[in-house]
């Protein structure tokens, strides 16, 4: 086993043999894919390689020239910089690249004080799990690098790089301050927001060692890592207000180009989909990133049936959908068409929204409407920030929640609707009363209907932003599972032993 110092992973288009040859940017270890047999010729449509890993020329004594490598120049190659100006990676053993992952997931938790969800992910050398808000919305992952942050693989492109035109940023920026991790010269600039406050900080673009757990889509898998994640370097003041406790920044979910998502599917080559199931803080609910399936417990595979619908993208990269009408009990709610007819989307989706937040005047005609349709339940004085209760006593505990008025989101035609039932609708803030968890967002809001994330539990959403489609399957307690049923088992002590690069 060789340890190296230095390495590039990147994909070739020509077919290549297997085998280790050298030139003046670099060596070039070509790892062997099954069906690339050992009788094949070297320019065999059946040898191609999964991988090529590029190692600066001091890390390995020279080998033998290769006589292919006009192929792999003609590929991908030609555009490299050259070995001293890669930044340095973690340590990469010869039998360590395997391939590549079809799907990886995080464990989400929610906060109770906050109402927060949170993931704990593995970043820096060595490997820390960093706890971080998680924003469906948010443009990119955010970290607090002013509060010992301590990586020997941290990297600040400089400016004009290739990496900041990835990210589509063109400001250059300064710091006076000691030079450390977020404070570095003539580096890319960029906001990063604070999704609970609404604050922004001018941050640092930077990259560094990013792992994640692959899966089979039923349970926690071998870490796998890129060694090179973008994110931002933003003060420690930007994660102080509105964050659970040690939380250290945001882990943003948007159509953007630096967007975990985006960065994990070009990386490992899976399409740009991700799936999230929420959860209460009793629970662990999950993020998939990838290809289906999604199992959980009992064994039940809830990447479908799905419902779809189309995915509307703001120019932020956030994510809408068009609610076209609300039903109660089966009965149309009379709320102005034209406020349902807005673009992107009437409807945003939020994961740092606790409940689902609706215009003023829709707000008071949804409210009157649900509750002529529980004119049964006796009503209690509201408790902020809900202003509709109901003596929970009178109530009967189903399955799916409490037996109340079931709500009905009708998407792009009358067949298509994403029904919200008790367990989501219903809210307990205190024993005996049971709240609608819908509250009024006043007269301007950013969007006529807020969905917040209290509504999302134990619901799966599949984002397909290759063909612009939201996947969605209403209660998951319908078909006797939910979110905290991901299973979580010995393979996630083990893949923090083991890890694969790739």
């Amino acid at each position: 086993m060789q340890f190296l110092t230095s390495y590039r992973v990147v994909r070739l288009s020509g077919p290549l043999c297997p085998g280790v040859c050298s030139h003046g940017v670099g060596q070039f270890v070509i790892q062997r894919e099954t069906g690339c047999m050992g009788g094949d010729t070297c320019l065999s449509a059946k040898c191609t390689p999964t991988l090529i890993v590029i190692i600066t020329p001091y890390a390995l004594p020279p080998f033998h020239h290769c006589p292919i490598f006009s192929t792999a120049r003609n590929g991908s190659l030609s555009s490299l910089p050259p070995p001293d100006q890669q930044p340095p990676t973690t340590l990469l053993t010869n039998d360590s690249v395997s391939s590549r992952p079809n799907a990886l997931v995080l464990l989400v938790s929610k906060n109770e004080a906050t109402n927060l969800h949170v993931v704990d992910i593995q970043k820096r050398t060595p490997l820390k799990p960093v706890p971080l808000v998680l924003d469906v919305n948010g443009r990119s992952l955010w970290v607090d690098c002013e509060s010992n942050y301590l990586s020997s693989t941290y990297n600040a492109p400089q400016c004009h790089s290739t990496q900041c035109s990835r990210a589509n940023l063109h400001d250059c920026r300064t710091c006076s301050a000691q030079t450390r991790p977020g404070c570095h010269n003539n580096t890319c600039g960029l906001n990063a927001v604070n999704p609970v406050s609404g604050e922004t900080a001018f941050g640092e673009l930077a990259q560094d060692v990013l792992s994640i757990p692959s899966t089979d889509g039923s349970s926690l898998g071998q870490l796998v890592t890129i060694p090179q994640f973008l994110f931002a370097c933003a003060p420690s003041s930007l994660a102080q207000k509105g964050f659970p406790p040690a939380v250290q920044g945001v882990v943003g979910l948007g159509h953007t180009s630096i967007a975990l998502p985006t960065q994990l599917a070009s990386h490992f080559g899976f399409q740009q989909k991700f799936a999230l199931c929420l959860t209460s803080p009793l629970n662990h609910g999950v993020l998939f990133l990838g290809e289906a399936p999604y199992r959980l417990h009992p064994g039940i595979d809830v990447s479908h049936p799905l419902g779809s619908t189309p995915l509307s993208i703001s120019r932020e990269g956030e994510y809408f959908i068009q609610v076209t009408s609300i039903r109660i009990n089966e009965r149309v709610v009379p709320v102005n068409p034209a406020l349902l007819n807005r673009r992107p989307g009437s409807t945003l989706i939020s994961t740092t929204t606790p409940y689902t937040v609706l215009e003023h005047s829709i707000y008071q005609t949804f409210t009157q409407f649900y509750a002529n349709q529980m004119s049964w339940a006796p009503r209690v004085q509201p408790i902020a920030p809900f202003g509709l209760c109901f003596d929970a006593t009178k109530m009967t505990a189903t399955q799916i929640g409490p037996e109340v008025a079931n709500i009905d989101l009708v998407l792009h035609n009358r067949n298509n609707v994403w029904r919200i039932v008790g367990a989501n609708s219903m809210v307990q803030p205190r024993p005996g009363v049971w709240c609608l968890g819908f509250v009024d967002g006043g007269s301007n809001p950013k969007a006529p209907i807020i969905l917040g994330s209290y509504q999302l539990e134990d619901n799966l959403l599949q984002f397909d932003l290759a063909r612009s489609k939201l996947g969605f399957s209403s209660s998951l307690l319908f078909r006797g599972t939910h979110c905290g049923n991901f299973f979580v088992g010995s393979a996630q002590t083990s893949a923090a032993k083991e890890e694969k690069h790739v």
